[in-house]
């Protein structure tokens, strides 16, 4: 794995990291703090936020992901308070306004709250499952896949973060839509010291008339446990298609199912996949990565059905305007998106990555339901 990609991968968590570090010395320096004290407590938050990345962790026979968690919770809430701390300070190097002094005062304290209650609530809400159904439309569907249901499931993550229970509930959730297909694309577990059996074994509960398919995601891929998830997941009655397809009849129309492992953005998207294409059935991509869409649907898949995003995972709306850090690499976040006919659907996935907090995107099972135009 190169350096790029592990770069890409850990930028949220990174951000986290900069701030914090940046507040504490900020800190530091206003609070007179003895050098050799904040040297080491500086140094030990780095050891353990390294000691996250792989190939450390892979170095380290482990990987502390419940530290490196709190250590950007922590450096989540020190940021805000730093700023409260700089404005208080310079605001009242000013001559004294009894009116001004009061509105700081507020304005400060309001500051400090501000990571307590986004933590809060962001830890509320990563758990806060939402069934989403979308009805995406099609020219000329064959008429015995009208109406067709399929359910998806992405980025799972499972950790200490995102247990067994926490699993079984999104099942249950699942199994409760009557799906037609069920879908899993990807990111079973964040690296190769989490729970993968344990994840699958979970997942195996899922029930579909048509089976359960999948993809796998780029976490699998750093993991190196791509080919055991998948003949794993088979001996369980999971099919986690790899650069294959799979020719499904309904009725008198056929579905071609076409899965791919995850797509490294400094390489070609779908390479070799339009051979897989079926001109005479309805072609349907499952890949990780939303970002191949635009080649997916010039190679001729009718639907994309993709996870990675998370969602953005943390949303801060500002002046109507939604930003997240997935909005930096991708287009394609959230939701559904169309071009020429095609259809991409991105699902905000189930667990965390780097802090474990979701604002303004919840947690998702997805019914898509197949509709003619």
């Amino acid at each position: 794995m190169g350096i790029e990609n592990v770069f890409l991968r850990e930028l949220p968590s990174l951000i986290f990291c900069v701030l914090g570090i940046a507040a504490q010395l900020y800190l530091i320096r206003v609070f007179s703090i003895p050098r050799a004290v904040a040297r080491v407590a500086l140094l030990c938050q780095a050891l353990i936020y390294f000691s996250n990345w792989e190939p450390f962790s892979i170095w380290l026979h482990g990987k502390g992901s419940l530290p490196g968690s709190v250590m950007m919770l922590f450096w989540w809430s020190i940021t805000p308070i730093a700023v409260g701390v700089w404005l208080r300070r310079r605001l009242l190097a000013k001559p004294f306004n009894p009116a001004r002094r009061a509105m700081l005062r507020a304005s400060v304290g309001a500051l400090a709250a501000v990571p307590a209650v986004a933590l809060g609530s962001g830890i509320i809400i990563r758990k806060d499952l939402t069934i989403r159904e979308v009805a995406l439309k099609f020219a000329n569907l064959p008429k015995d896949l009208q109406g067709l249901r399929l359910v998806q499931l992405s980025d799972i993550h499972m950790s200490a973060f995102y247990t067994a229970a926490d699993l079984e509930r999104a099942v249950d959730a699942a199994n409760g839509l009557r799906a037609d297909l069920m879908f899993v694309t990807g990111d079973l577990i964040t690296d190769r010291f989490d729970p993968l059996d344990r994840c699958l074994l979970g997942l195996k509960r899922l029930r579909a008339t048509n089976g359960i398919w999948g993809c796998l995601g780029n976490h699998e891929q750093h993991a190196r446990v791509e080919r055991y998830a998948a003949e794993k997941a088979k001996t369980m009655g999971m099919r986690f298609l790899r650069q294959e397809t799979e020719m499904l009849r309904f009725g008198n129309a056929k579905l071609n199912l076409v899965g791919v492992d995850h797509q490294k953005r400094n390489q070609p998207y779908l390479q070799h996949t339009g051979e897989l294409v079926a001109p005479d059935a309805f072609n349907l991509l499952l890949s990780h990565n939303p970002d191949v869409f635009p080649v997916a649907e010039k190679q001729g898949f009718q639907l994309t059905i993709s996870g990675h995003t998370h969602g953005g995972q943390i949303n801060l709306g500002v002046d109507g305007r939604n930003f997240n850090v997935a909005d930096l690499v991708t287009p394609f976040t959230k939701g559904e998106y169309h071009i020429n006919g095609s259809s991409l659907y991105v699902n905000a996935g189930l667990g965390t990555i780097g802090v474990p907090v979701r604002l303004g995107s919840p947690p998702e099972v997805t019914l898509i339901t197949l509709c003619n135009s």
